[in-house]
């Protein structure tokens, strides 16, 4: 049984979920989504929000089930809320600003790094050391979180680097005389 497949997904007021066969289709506040579901396993609606239901007791079917319902409901939370990913930037001269549809990132590299921005993502500079990603597609913010991070990942010895907020690095000591 799976524990995440059994939990129905309610359905927050200003959404619309519309189930036609194997796809889920929502309509929120921040825009529209929608979903195709894997053969082995179908959505229905109840009164508590949508179930996610397995047809059968194969192996693959149990293992869709609680992806499936995963899935469901991000596509619900991302039309009714969005996602947001915040990133910091330790590092002396180290800064991130928004230009036009780029984002410039001077790393200590010897030259700007200029990311462009994709349709769908919104990304914000509050602060010069911190970026925040936000969109209604989980995958995607994290996939643009990631690649942001990739630029200069934070190292262990002085922490320096683009690190997510509230990320741990494990601090190693320096080189002992």
């Amino acid at each position: 049984m799976s524990r995440i497949g059994k939990r129905p997904i309610a359905i927050p007021d200003g959404v619309t979920v519309n189930l036609d066969g194997q796809q889920v289709a929502a309509k929120g506040p921040k825009g529209e989504l929608s979903i195709v579901l894997v053969k082995e396993v179908m959505a229905e609606m109840g009164d508590d929000g949508i179930t996610i239901v397995a047809k059968d007791d194969s192996k693959r079917a149990r293992s869709m089930w609680g992806l499936s319902r995963s899935l469901v409901s991000n596509v619900i939370t991302g039309v009714a809320d969005g996602f947001t990913k915040t990133l910091e930037i330790n590092g002396v001269g180290y800064r991130a600003q928004v230009q036009g549809k780029d984002l410039k990132l001077t790393l200590g590299l010897s030259h700007d790094v200029a990311y462009p921005i994709p349709d769908g993502i919104k990304i914000e500079c509050t602060k010069p050391t911190e970026i925040v990603v936000s969109g209604i597609e989980s995958q995607r913010v994290g996939q643009v979180a990631a690649e942001i991070r990739r630029y200069r990942p934070p190292e262990p010895y002085k922490g320096k680097g683009i690190r997510y907020a509230g990320e741990y690095v494990f601090r190693k000591e320096g080189k002992k005389k």
